[in-house]
């Protein structure tokens, strides 16, 4: 595409177009904009609907109160024009409070997600200080988890249990997205379909693998609902939690069973019952967790 300065005018297009550029310098906040940018008015004058565009929207950024108010073509950002090789060229610049914003939620890259819904991310202990007797205990051992982490002090994650859609997984992310914000970063991933892909392809999973592995913070949400195999058991989650107790990496679970029924579906699988290897998971996944049980009315619809 050619730059307007490359294209050919005739004289009385010329003209015009100085006319319309003189008349635009009529204008304080045009002529403003005008004598910051270090180009002479023959080449300028190429240009005047476009400077007019970012003269508008200098104007609204001076009178802008926060992103509810922007006015501009694009949210948070101003049309701005910029010098280069003695040409002039256009770009969105982000406004001091799309870069508040963005800051603001900058923490959120901080946490891998694998199969988990995005509204994750928005997670929030704030959420959680209500008057439920059923999760006062855990609020407590969350604030002192995120002390203690903060500290550098060895902690134990948590084993969560309980009903369907009582918000077992936000709850949990709650907490990483509060250390994310500290720069902790976390990785929460759906068992179910974790161990599925590893399954189907595990070469072009390898990388989650050990991502999952040597992560910080990571929560294996939903287990006890995958389809289990010898494999997945002993091969996958049981070298992922052992890496895990050696290294002292804070391991979090949820799971609609509690600990003696999960140890029986980590006990039985299509080759039969297998209740010694059933127990060495539960038992690394106890040595890893704090047990906590979570009973209230579904927050799903």
């Amino acid at each position: 595409m050619k730059n307007l300065g490359d294209i050919k005018l005739t004289k009385k297009e010329e003209n015009l177009l100085f006319d319309n550029f003189a008349k635009k310098l009529k204008d304080e906040d045009f002529k403003e904009l005008v004598s910051t940018i270090d180009l002479k008015d023959e080449i300028l004058f190429n240009y005047t609907t476009r400077l007019e565009e970012c003269s508008m929207e200098c104007k609204n950024c001076k009178n802008c109160k926060g992103l509810s108010e922007c006015k501009n073509a694009v949210k948070g950002h101003r049309l701005t024009p910029l010098v280069k090789n003695n040409r002039l060229d256009f770009s969105y610049q982000e406004c001091k409070y799309q870069a508040k914003e963005n800051k603001k939620n900058q923490y959120k890259e901080n946490i891998y997600l694998f199969e988990v819904p995005k509204i994750i991310r928005e997670a929030s202990l704030s959420d959680f200080y209500k008057n439920d007797k059923n999760r006062i205990e855990f609020l407590k051992y969350v604030k002192e988890f995120i002390d203690e982490y903060k500290n550098k002090k060895s902690v134990k994650g948590i084993y969560l249990h309980g009903s369907y859609g009582t918000g077992k997984t936000y709850m949990v992310a709650a907490l990483f997205n509060e250390l994310a914000k500290n720069d902790v970063k976390s990785t929460i991933v759906y068992v179910p379909e974790f161990l599925r892909l590893l399954k189907s392809s595990f070469d072009d999973y390898e990388d989650i693998y050990e991502t999952v592995k040597r992560t910080p913070l990571l929560l294996l949400d939903d287990i006890g609902a995958e389809y289990l195999t010898p494999w997945a058991r002993d091969e996958i989650l049981g070298t992922i939690l052992q890496y895990r107790m050696n290294e002292k990496l804070p391991t979090f679970f949820t799971s609609n069973l509690d600990i003696n029924e999960l140890e029986k579906h980590f006990s039985t699988t299509a080759s039969g019952i297998e209740e010694i290897k059933g127990r060495r998971i539960t038992e690394r996944i106890k040595d890893l967790t704090k047990d906590f049980c979570l009973v209230s009315e579904s927050n799903r619809k």
